[in-house]
């Protein structure tokens, strides 16, 4: 019982103590304190409150499958425990399992009425619970039409009082693009005329691409991991880095939105580089280009609040249209999230992928977008409760069998900006720094040149922004369960 006692301690050295558990700062911290926990449970395996903890602890670690686990065996040994049912709704909630977490959230109101906290989530979930089933009631087998076939964009009046960039006849040019991240970095908000005729073009240049893209590297390419809506972080890579140019080219891979309070302000950035350079300017989708991951983490909402519902949808459609990975000399596959829940699949798997819709639940294509690498040989059930995790093993027969070098991914936060596994064959690559203000990780880029192909990684510190909040509920996933 002593020894129990003292890991748990160390679980819970951190200030600001809150009932049984800590508010960790950093994602170093969270990880210390699954490990304390997970010595706590093998001591005491009968524990209902070590597992609610380490279900917080996987929780601010986006471990979501981790976390419903634990949440789940934490009711397991006592049905009574409320902190459990919350942290097992929070957990399907962040898996967009709202039905589910419904169900808890209304036990947890049942047994603490009086907990606004508990309620405000309960009401929120009904809402998308509401939302969900209005949306499937409506549902039509018809060929859904695009938003661009309901748009007037020419006969979009710019106001005389409007001083911000336009487009120049219709074109985005690098005038305009310096002149919008200026716009921006004042938080003003680009006209509705221009974001639309951005969305447009971009969706008819995306539309034209395969999902594998293929490029030849002849000098250097900078390839960024997750930016999440940290404008200020995009506009300081620019800085360390020089702005995007042919010469100067860049590949973003994926989870540009979300999290971040200024998700529409790094994709009409991005998108806009996007137009001026298409051949040296890349794109790759992450999971959080996707309708379930807009509406709980934050995108949804931030369009609705600066424009409208309608452009949402339309950023539905265009995102619909990124590429899914792309191979650099034939040597060197980029992808957001990672590699297979089966062998054997192919270069020429990938790009058969039809991937113009909302990603399934398994499949390459879930793949592409959510697995992570494991230490450990083999595959196990993902942590996030999507996808899988795999081992050196299979990153090893992938690479041999499509005679590649490495992947580059990115998906999930590290601490120093990125991170080098599988010896040396699997590279994370994470571009949000301080990610959610509160993680006190680096950012990363790197750096490939086509000579050799290998990587230069460079790191980099979050740097001051306004202090606005996410527009949205679920944005605050992070610091659910503090109940």
């Amino acid at each position: 019982a002593y020894h129990t006692g003292f890991i748990v301690s160390r679980a819970l050295t951190k200030p600001n103590t809150l009932s049984h558990h800590t508010r960790y700062d950093t994602a170093k911290d969270y990880d210390n304190a699954i490990k304390y926990y997970s010595e706590a449970l093998e001591l005491n395996p009968d524990n209902a409150i070590y597992y609610s903890n380490r279900s917080l602890a996987y929780l601010r670690t986006e471990c979501y499958g981790y976390a419903l686990a634990d949440a789940t065996r934490a009711l397991e040994i006592d049905k009574n425990y409320v902190k459990g049912y919350y942290r097992r709704a929070t957990s399907n909630m962040a898996l967009g399992k709202f039905k589910a977490a419904l169900k808890d959230y209304e036990t947890v109101v049942r047994v603490r009425p009086n907990d606004k906290d508990a309620k405000m989530k309960y009401q929120e979930c009904n809402k998308i619970v509401k939302q969900k089933a209005f949306e499937r009631a409506i549902a039509s087998d018809e060929l859904k039409k695009s938003v661009v076939d309901s748009l007037d964009i020419e006969n979009m009046m710019i106001e005389d009082d409007y001083t911000g960039p336009k487009l120049e006849d219709g074109k985005v040019t690098l005038k305009f693009m310096k002149e919008l991240m200026a716009w921006f970095k004042d938080q003003k908000k680009l006209h509705r005329k221009c974001a639309y005729q951005i969305l447009v073009q971009v969706k008819e240049v995306l539309s034209k691409l395969p999902s594998l893209v293929e490029i030849t590297l002849k000098e250097k390419i900078t390839i960024c991991g997750d930016t999440h809506g940290q404008y200020y972080d995009l506009l300081n890579i620019f800085e360390l880095n020089g702005l995007p140019s042919p010469t100067n080219p860049y590949l973003f891979n994926g989870d540009f939105v979300d999290r971040g309070s200024f998700s529409v302000e790094v994709i009409f950035t991005l998108f806009g580089f996007k137009l001026l350079y298409p051949d040296s300017f890349h794109l790759l989708r992450g999971n959080h280009e996707t309708d379930n991951m807009n509406q709980m983490y934050g995108f949804e909402g931030e369009v609705k609040a600066k424009y409208t519902a309608q452009m949402f949808q339309l950023f539905s459609e265009v995102f619909q249209w990124l590429p899914l990975a792309q191979c650099i000399n034939s040597k060197v596959l980029v992808m957001h999230g990672g590699l297979f829940s089966e062998d054997g699949v192919t270069l020429d798997d990938i790009r058969k992928i039809d991937r113009n819709r909302q990603p399934p639940d398994s499949g390459p294509m879930c793949d592409l977008l959510w697995s992570d690498p494991q230490p450990q040989n083999g595959r196990s059930i993902s942590k996030r409760g999507v996808s899988c995790q795999f081992g050196p093993d299979v990153t090893e027969r992938f690479l041999s069998e499509n005679k590649l070098q490495y992947i580059v991914r990115s998906h999930e936060v590290k601490s120093e900006g990125y991170e080098v596994t599988h010896s040396g064959k699997c590279i994370t690559v994470f571009s949000a720094p301080n990610y959610c203000d509160q993680m006190g990780n680096k950012g990363a880029y790197i750096h490939l040149r086509g000579s050799d192909l290998k990587p230069e990684f460079h790191q980099f510190s979050a740097v001051p922004h306004p202090n606005v909040k996410p527009m949205a509920y679920a944005n605050t996933l992070l610091q659910l369960g503090m109940m």
